[in-house]
Parts: C-alpha cells; structure tokens; sequence
C-alpha cells in the first residue's frame, strides 16, 4: 500500500495534468462525434472510448518527457 501512495503522490502533477486533459478530450471528442453522426448515444460512447485511452497514454507521455528532462538536468550539472 506503502508503494502506491508514494507512487500517487511522486506522479500528483502529472495525475491532474491528464484529468484535465481527459475532460477536455471527452468534451472535444463527444462534439465531433455528434457532429459527424448525430446520435447523441454513439457520440458519449466515442467519447469516453478513445479518450481513456489516449489519457493513459498521455500519463506514459509525460513520465518519458519528465525523465528525459531529468537526464538532460543531471548532464548539464555534470558538464558545469
């Protein structure tokens, strides 16, 4: 239990930077879904679909960038 608080709040910003852009994606998604169809069921269910999944991709995302910028920090320490 220990390890998936510590994990919950060493990833807290970037948990809240996903929600975010989870709820913007589903709101974005459910209108071009009942753009192009015009049925507001097919829309929702389009519209929580592909955004879930872009969401955890998102987190994963942001953990290569956030480690690669880690990187780049401790080289430019260890250059200065």
């Amino acid at each position: 239990m220990a390890r998936i608080q510590n994990f919950v709040q060493t990833n807290q910003r970037i948990f809240k930077k996903t929600l975010s852009y989870y709820i913007m994606h589903i709101t974005v998604a459910m209108m071009v879904a009942y753009i192009i169809t015009g049925n507001l069921w097919m829309a929702i269910t389009l519209s929580l679909v592909e955004p879930t999944v872009q969401a955890v991709a998102f987190f994963f995302h942001e953990k290569i960038w956030n480690k690669r910028d880690q990187k780049l920090a401790q080289a430019a320490e260890a250059n200065a």
